[in-house]
């Protein structure tokens, strides 16, 4: 088979240094969740490995999903900080897993009538497809292959990749060989062991064993024949995310990350066209004004996509959804070097990731709210482990290269980054105070004159940009949403970018039209529900106020008068953030924040993002309704 060489490739982590509050962020997760979640082999979510414990596991349930989670992220910052107590600590772990792995590669936390490899009896259907008696077996195994994998790559010791290639064969041996369905190991209809795809095609590209390709079409041949299930041909269909399985948005994303991967290892044309799919019908209609998957209204399960067509500011965002989605876009950016995918992956980054963390980098809301209280989540929940590995993943994406000549700079921030361009090596140090302006000052580094090309991406928000090189305008190229310089860079030469940033108004509407036959079988369809909310941003930042005048949860406005503004920025505060006032007629003006910073990140503080608009005197849509 013919893969596709991706388009970008990852600088080695030690070459890259985000500054700002991306990078106050990863530090503090490095000495907050990651440095006291786990501290070495005892710790509560390893000793769930221990064999005489696993004897006794009949609960099961997701919990062994941390050590994979751990072992990803802290080998992450490990490698990117140079924390050798942080990466002493994960090869402990790591080498004390492997010591409890069995012989045939089995590394969970179940007994042995419990295991994924051993089939389960039916029972009747749930709403949400779980087997006969509830496993994450293989979800847990799926982390633990991206987390040796992820030590192998700190370390370059051949040991965890060889623990990886274990877990890998042994569910070739279970799937493949045997046989067993993969979507009867999993709830969620099968999405949430049909998300060893991901694992699986990463196995393939660590070793290059053609085995772990074919585990990886296998578990999409078994998940598109399961009709509650049918990933591909449903995303091939034009079916809406939440129309897939239970629209379970953490799983489903997951899902989509292993089939991007399978696209890249293939160059299948109709796996890229599912994933790009479902990514834009994710983007268009399922996301927070914050960049995080969006729902869990009207549903029993808090944490799925509703359709297309619901809105409702009271929605959740799941912070292990919100990882998902970031992993999703680091994909499809590294594979085609497209700007849409790190203009989300910003997004989510500034917005919905950093409001999701506390300053002290331990704790964790498990839900966001646009219009909600934070609520710092406990010890073992899940979204702590993701907001943590989501935020290790921004050192890959933050600087890439392309081809042997090509700088790029994916993610605005300030920061550092080196890469060896041609034959010389180029450091980059990147200045300012974005996200709450648009100026960075870049200063460029070669070791000697040299040619090259440097590009960075203009946001979509973007009210205008000015490049200078040196003091002087640059005359860049701007093209696909990215602005490329092309020169010979010599030692103490200046960039100097400045977005122009200006508040917006944001607006969603929430329609529910129902639709019959008339008598001569006509379409009639009539509109039900009509309510439109309006919130603000500014730049790449969504805005936020506190309890409305100090203890409403709610306000209904109206437009302003016809030639005034609705948004009207305030001059710069202390922390170098910048106040947006919002100003509806009949009621005085209500003071928006950047979100992830409203109330101070402390736990129990209200976020309210969306303000409910009045209704006109008239809300018919003959374009949308049709005649009533």
């Amino acid at each position: 088979m013919s893969g596709l060489a991706p388009r970008m490739a990852a600088l080695p982590p030690a070459q890259l240094r985000l500054g700002g509050p991306l990078g106050e962020a990863m530090e503090a997760s490095r000495n907050g969740r990651l440095s006291r979640f786990i501290t070495g082999p005892e710790s509560p979510a390893i000793a769930l490995f221990d064999p005489a414990r696993r004897a006794g596991n009949e609960g099961g349930d997701w919990y062994g999903e941390h050590a994979g989670k751990w072992l990803v992220a802290a080998a992450r910052a490990a490698a990117r900080s140079g924390d050798a107590g942080l990466r002493g600590r994960v090869l402990a772990v790591a080498d004390r897993l492997l010591e409890w792995q069995e012989a045939d590669g089995y590394l969970g936390n179940y007994p042995r009538h419990r295991r994924f490899d051993v089939p389960q009896p039916p029972r009747p259907e749930s709403w949400n497809g779980e087997p006969a008696l509830r496993t994450w077996d293989v979800w847990t195994h799926a982390y633990l292959v991206l987390g040796l994998l992820e030590v192998w790559r700190m370390a370059g010791l051949p040991r965890h990749l060889e623990a990886a290639a274990r877990i890998g064969d042994l569910c070739h041996d279970t799937f493949v060989v045997r046989g067993l369905d993969v979507t009867t190991t999993g709830n969620h209809h099968g999405m949430s062991a049909t998300v060893l795809l991901d694992p699986a095609v990463e196995l393939y590209f660590a070793t290059g064993r053609p085995r772990y390709l074919e585990l990886a079409e296998r578990i999409l041949e078994q998940a598109d024949a399961n009709p509650r299930l049918a990933l591909l041909r449903q995303a091939l269909s034009g079916a809406d995310a939440s129309e897939i399985s239970t629209g379970k948005a953490y799983q489903l994303c997951w899902n989509l990350v292993g089939l991007a991967k399978l696209y890249r290892a293939t160059g299948r044309a109709d796996l890229g066209e599912a994933v790009r799919h479902l990514w834009r019908n994710i983007r268009d209609h399922h996301l927070s004004l914050g960049g995080g998957p969006f729902g869990g209204i009207g549903h029993r399960s808090r944490e799925v996509f509703n359709p297309a067509f619901v809105f409702d500011p009271g929605a959740y965002i799941e912070t292990c959804s919100v990882l998902a989605w970031m992993q999703l876009n680091r994909e499809l950016l590294m594979l085609t070097g497209e700007a849409c995918y790190a203009e989300e992956l910003e997004r989510s980054a500034y917005n919905d990731l950093l409001g999701a963390v506390a300053p002290n980098g331990e704790d964790w809301c498990y839900y966001s709210f646009a219009n909600g209280r934070r609520i710092h989540t406990k010890y073992w929940r899940c979204c702590k482990s993701s907001g943590a590995m989501a935020l290790e993943l921004l050192q890959e994406v933050a600087w890439t290269r392309i081809g042997v000549d090509t700088a790029s700079m994916n993610l605005l921030a300030p920061g550092t980054a080196t890469m060896v361009l041609g034959d010389v090596e180029v450091a980059f140090r990147a200045q300012g105070g974005y996200p709450d302006d648009g100026r960075l000052d870049i200063a460029v580094e070669p070791a000697q004159a040299h040619e090259f090309t440097w590009q960075c991406r203009v946001p979509a928000w973007a009210g205008g940009e000015r490049v200078r090189v040196n003091g002087e305008d640059a005359g860049a190229e701007i093209a696909g949403g990215w602005l490329r310089l092309r020169r010979c860079w010599r030692p103490g030469d200046r960039i100097e970018l400045a977005l122009e940033i200006a508040p917006r108004l944001e607006r969603r509407v929430y329609r529910n039209v129902q639709e019959s036959l008339a008598p001569d079988g006509s379409p009639v369809r009539q509109q039900v529900l009509f309510r439109e909310y309006v919130a603000v941003a500014r730049g790449a930042l969504a805005y936020a106020t506190g309890l409305i005048d100090g203890y409403r949860t709610g306000e209904t406005v109206l437009p302003p008068e016809p030639g005034d503004e609705w948004c009207v920025e305030l001059p710069a505060e202390a922390d170098g953030g910048v106040p947006v006032e919002l100003r509806p007629a009949r009621r005085a003006p209500i003071v928006f924040r950047p979100y992830y910073r409203v109330g101070g990140r402390a736990d129990g503080a209200w976020r309210i993002t969306w303000l409910e608009c009045a209704p006109p005197h008239d809300h018919r849509c003959a374009e949308d309704c049709g005649e009533m």
